[in-house]
């Protein structure tokens, strides 16, 4: 568009889609003459089961796809040795991981494949136990994630579909409104058994399955911990594709019971019209659950090539079929990683005369070695983070990246303050650049040994080559490049029409140009917060509490202890004696002299 630079949608935008979509199915818009009646959430059962099923599919297709890329820095657990310093944007946290030992670094890769592999399969489980285990391992590992790398939205989404593991009991301890559980009894039953048994047995096989496939052992004289793949890439394609039959059936059964759990909670609703409304929402709403849980198929099985086919060749040609609408993908995180010669970065210059270059600071990504790397999250610079991605090909794998020069070129001021928003920190400010070109660099962290004069420096960086050569207005290469990708700027056959929408929206452009992404993110979420408060406050006033009970004092106080113990005890004992006598409580309590008090 005119003065704008199209960027393509990073992939994480997907499962903010599928999300959304959930999120229609389970909260609905409610009949508010049958929230009375029929059960609440009687047709949700199976929707609610779905958020799980993503959550599941998000976290095992990660895992497996790490190890199904051969990337050898997975299979050889040095992933965590270069991911820190080559993502996309990392945080100061980032720079204190990188400087972990290397022993240390191969457990973190052992307990990211466990916790990404083994552990969602307990998502499905029955038991309620080992479900919030698997919970509390997925917000260990996103709240290490945060405090190291700038993932926008995503680890807060994550954390929001991993709430889909707990339950109204263990959200009200945290809200301080559980329900306090009767007294266990003793000896136990045989169920309680059982269940102590197969939540036992689970942590073990996890520790197993850790120690047998991962080699782990301690290496005394060094004193540390050592781990290494302990099997080949055709035993790990030949297990997988063993498992991924059962474990589709495995989520059928755990639907299943979901779906008759559901049914059975609405054949309880009062009077048979409201059942009946209650049914009819029960069927629509299992439809949809079921006609999303078999196009998901489709993706999750592909992540084993060979079990893909052995679907029903409907449920493919459905899956096309709907595939531009995106309602369901394939997640597979960090498949590969990158940068292990050095963190690729792209360095833009300006110049008037085309002698003298001057670099021009992105507010994010790095660039000056003395700039520490920042904290941005929840916000996404989505032109810093495509920044990261032009930099691992050619530029002419990132056609955009001719249009962002030929705009900074024309000094369009949307673009440049996706730049920097304080003008101060452009140095192109009062007049734009004649020439721009761009320079290929490697970063890398430094090392906390490394010593240096004055402020330490947080990168170090070597010269590559040029990734973009220099081009001016005019300059037949930017000509032909524009061209090339259908850039150039064209003549609206007539001008468009402004609604009422878009006035509404530039004024709220406007008055949002000062602040950054994060500041406004920041302000929404509060706002936010504060409006759900203000809602429980005065739901609380409404609701109004209890009248407080006269009680006497407490023992230990002035006033009270044992004294006011053998008080009551004589009260009664006068009591007793005055209704011996003849006297009703009514009329009073009589004393030991037989006159009235």
């Amino acid at each position: 568009q005119q003065g704008t630079v199209s960027l393509p949608p990073p992939p994480r935008d997907s499962l903010l889609l599928e999300t959304g979509l959930l999120a229609v199915l389970v909260a609905p818009l409610r009949v508010p003459w049958g929230g009375r009646w029929v059960p609440r959430g009687a047709h949700a059962a199976g929707t609610f089961w779905l958020v799980r099923w993503l959550l599941f599919r998000l976290m095992f297709g990660s895992g497996v796809g790490k190890l199904s890329s051969r990337c050898p820095a997975w299979w050889g657990l040095t992933a965590l040795n270069h991911h820190y310093q080559t993502q996309c944007i990392p945080t100061p946290g980032a720079w204190f991981a990188h400087q972990l030992p290397s022993w240390v670094q191969k457990l973190s890769v052992v307990g990211t494949f466990l916790i990404e592999i083994p552990v969602p399969l307990l998502f499905l489980a029955p038991l309620r136990r080992l479900r919030l285990f698997a919970f509390y391992c997925q917000v260990l590992l996103q709240i290490l994630i945060i405090l190291t790398g700038n993932y926008n939205f995503f680890n807060l989404l994550t954390l929001t579909l991993a709430t889909s593991l707990l339950d109204e009991e263990h959200v009200g301890h945290w809200l301080g409104k559980g329900k306090r559980r009767p007294a266990r009894a003793w000896p136990p039953s045989l169920c309680s058994c059982l269940r102590a048994l197969l939540e036992i047995g689970t942590y073990s096989l996890l520790l197993y399955w850790g120690v047998q496939f991962f080699g782990l052992e301690i290496d005394w004289e060094k004193k540390l911990l050592d781990a290494k793949v302990a099997f080949t890439y055709h035993e790990f394609t030949t297990g997988l594709s063993r498992v991924m039959l059962p474990l589709v059936g495995l989520a059928s059964l755990s639907l299943a019971w979901e779906l008759l759990t559901g049914l059975y909670r609405c054949a309880r609703a009062r009077g048979w019209l409201w059942k009946l409304w209650a049914l009819l929402q029960w069927g629509i709403f299992t439809a949809a659950t079921l006609a999303m849980f078999a196009l998901s198929l489709v993706p999750f099985t592909s992540l084993s090539p060979g079990c893909s086919g052995q679907l029903w060749p409907g449920l493919q040609r459905l899956f096309s079929a709907t595939q531009r609408l995106q309602p369901v993908q394939s997640y597979g995180l960090f498949r590969r990683m990158t940068g292990l010669g050095g963190r690729p970065e792209v360095v833009l210059e300006g110049s008037y005369d085309r002698h003298s270059w001057t670099e021009i600071e992105f507010m994010y990504k790095p660039g000056n070695v003395s700039r520490a790397p920042p904290f941005v999250a929840p916000h996404q610079p989505r032109l810093d983070w495509q920044m990261w991605f032009a930099a691992l090909g050619h530029h002419s794998s990132s056609p955009w990246f001719t249009s962002f020069v030929h705009r900074l070129l024309q000094g369009k001021e949307d673009v440049i303050r996706l730049l920097q928003l304080d003008e101060t920190q452009y140095p192109f400010s009062a007049q734009p650049p004649t020439y721009i070109r761009a320079q290929l660099y490697k970063y890398w962290f430094t090392s906390s040994a490394q010593a240096s004069q004055g402020p330490a420096p947080w990168w170090r960086r070597q010269h590559v080559q040029e990734f973009y050569p220099p081009v001016s207005l005019g300059d037949p290469t930017l000509e032909a490049l524009l061209d090339q990708y259908g850039l150039k700027d064209r003549p609206s056959p007539r001008p468009p029409a402004v609604s009422v929408v878009a006035r509404l929206l530039r004024s709220l452009r406007q008055l949002s140009r000062p602040f950054s992404g994060l500041a406004i993110l920041a302000s929404l979420y509060l706002v936010a917060a504060s409006a759900l408060l203000l809602q429980d406050l005065a739901r609380a006033a409404r609701g109004g509490s209890p009248p407080a009970r006269h009680k006497g004092p407490r023992r230990g106080d002035p006033g009270g202890g044992d004294r006011d113990g053998a008080g009551r005890r004589r009260g009664a004992e006068e009591r007793a004696e005055g209704r011996a006598r003849g006297g009703t409580e009514g009329q009073g309590v009589t004393n030991g002299d037989g006159r009235t008090r």
